[in-house]
């Protein structure tokens, strides 16, 4: 008889594939297109210093277009037709709200960089998120508001969606709280004229606006048409506002706001050379540094999760689940019981153009 040699086992070289959903079309696209190239970047680079023990990190990349019709379409492409075990994304709320279901039911980690409703705190196993829940920024808009300013009647104007009304909860709560009245409008996404809204608001008296919305476009709008109708008031902006163009382009409409954001440390080595890195590639400074750097993260830290348990959903979600913790160029990535990130927002004004630390 011929002795039986056993073969090794042939080891699997092929690509490891994730998924990524973000608005890549729409207003909204104003964040999903420096997404996607702050996580090619980050793919180039892992795959440069030899990808997941030795294999290339590849993404299908889904646009969600910021609504979760289109992003659960994509998700469930994603999970049933590409058969990925892990997914980027969604980056607006609404795109990971509806995501997530899909998520739990499957097996597939679900890892968001830019999601912040506090709803998703209640998202399932399967998600998690390295951008700090609303439930903060809110927070820190009622303390500043009712403690460092003396307001105590609040007007908002809120946009028909999951990430202004998870902003609007958040500090209505806050500010009911500490002894606030709040006074709401809502008003439809495709919404052009805010002027009868905004007289309407005007009327109540209020000490200061505060503008939760979606996207800076629908900001500017808004900004402008208080100037339409001679309204000056003292103003709260959420935190898609200083991280765009408006403060360096338009400074005269939001000077003086008061703001919040999930604040970016340029001493931190690791988002120094993230930035200079995307300043080589695209010829431009990182835009909504506060998002970038935790989008750059989410491609590094899924990258370790992939080189530790290999490709498969349900040990991503237990290795995630069990992170102690990761020095990003976001800082300290650190998950609580729920998934979420374990730092919050810090307050800022915008001054002559420039975003400044609230003193």
């Amino acid at each position: 008889d011929k002795p039986v040699v056993e073969e090794a086992p042939i080891e699997d070289t092929s690509p490891i594939v994730v998924g990524f959903i973000s608005p890549l079309t729409g207003d909204a696209a104003a964040y999903g297109e420096p997404g996607q190239k702050v996580t090619q970047l980050a793919v180039a680079e892992i795959n440069e210093a030899g990808g997941i023990n030795g294999r290339e990190l590849q993404v299908i990349y889904e646009d969600g277009k910021c609504n979760g019709k289109d992003a659960a379409g994509a998700m469930q492409k994603l999970v049933n037709i590409d058969k990925v075990q892990a997914v980027i994304g969604g980056f607006c709320s609404g795109e990971s709200l509806a995501a997530a279901p899909i998520a739990n039911a499957n097996k597939v980690l679900l890892f968001s960089p830019g999601s912040s409703s506090p709803d998703l705190t209640d998202a399932g196993d399967y998600f998690f998120r390295d951008y700090p829940s609303d439930a903060s920024q809110g927070a820190v808009f009622a303390d500043v508001a009712y403690n460092t300013k003396d307001w105590k009647k609040v007007a908002v104007i809120q946009e028909q969606l999951d990430y202004p009304l998870g902003v609007y909860n958040a500090f209505n709560d806050a500010f009911t709280d500490l002894g606030g009245e709040v006074l709401r409008e809502t008003f439809a996404p495709e919404t052009s004229d805010f002027r009868t809204v905004l007289t309407k608001l005007e009327k109540e008296e209020p000490d200061a606006l505060l503008i939760s919305v979606q996207t800076p476009a629908v900001a500017e709008t808004i900004l402008k048409q208080l100037g339409d109708i001679e309204w000056e008031t003292n103003l709260i902006g959420v935190d898609i506002i200083p991280g765009s163009d408006l403060p360096k382009e338009s400074p005269e409409l939001v000077e003086g706001m008061i703001t919040a954001e999930f604040g970016v440390d340029e001493t931190n080595l690791k988002y120094r050379a993230f930035a200079d890195a995307y300043k080589a590639v695209h010829g431009e400074d990182v835009p909504f540094a506060s998002y970038a750097q935790t989008e750059y993260d989410a491609v590094y830290v899924l990258a370790e999760a992939l080189k530790a348990v290999g490709n498969d959903g349900e040990a991503l979600q237990k290795w995630f689940s069990q992170m102690e913790g990761f020095d990003g160029a976001s800082g300290n990535v650190a998950f609580d019981e729920n998934g979420d990130r374990t730092v919050g927002h810090s307050a800022e004004v915008i001054e002559g153009g420039v975003v400044k630390p609230l003193e």
